[in-house]
């Protein structure tokens, strides 16, 4: 994993935990899959918080000219992807998270604390 990469996690964890965001996750996949070193999972409570949280990510992140590749969903969804390349940024509603189980899906990954970075 790259300094770059986990720098972007503690910007966009910093910026989702200042929006409120619940039960932010940060998955190490690595070893597991060559579409990203990391994963960063939360999970917004109503429509309003989960833009305020893109909107939060994307402002702190291109402080540092740092830009998505491609954002998926539209921030009336309850999923919105956003692709920084080494790090993806997936922000939920609730019900949205519960549904689609990253966590399961992707739980050969290694959960990262955000004081390890």
């Amino acid at each position: 994993m790259t300094e770059k990469a986990k720098e972007l996690v503690k910007i966009a964890y910093k910026a989702l935990d200042d929006k409120k965001a619940e039960d932010i996750k940060i998955i190490d996949i690595a070893d597991i899959s060559v579409i990203a070193d990391y994963f960063v999972i939360a999970n917004g409570t109503n429509s309003s918080q989960v833009e305020a949280m893109v909107d939060s990510v994307t402002d702190e992140l291109a402080k540092h000219n740092i830009h998505p590749k491609r954002v998926e969903g539209i921030r009336s969804s309850g999923w919105i992807l956003m692709d920084f390349g080494d790090v993806v940024v997936h922000i939920f509603s609730r019900e949205d998270r519960l549904f689609y189980d990253l966590e399961r899906i992707w739980r050969d990954g290694k959960t990262v604390e955000p004081a390890a970075l």
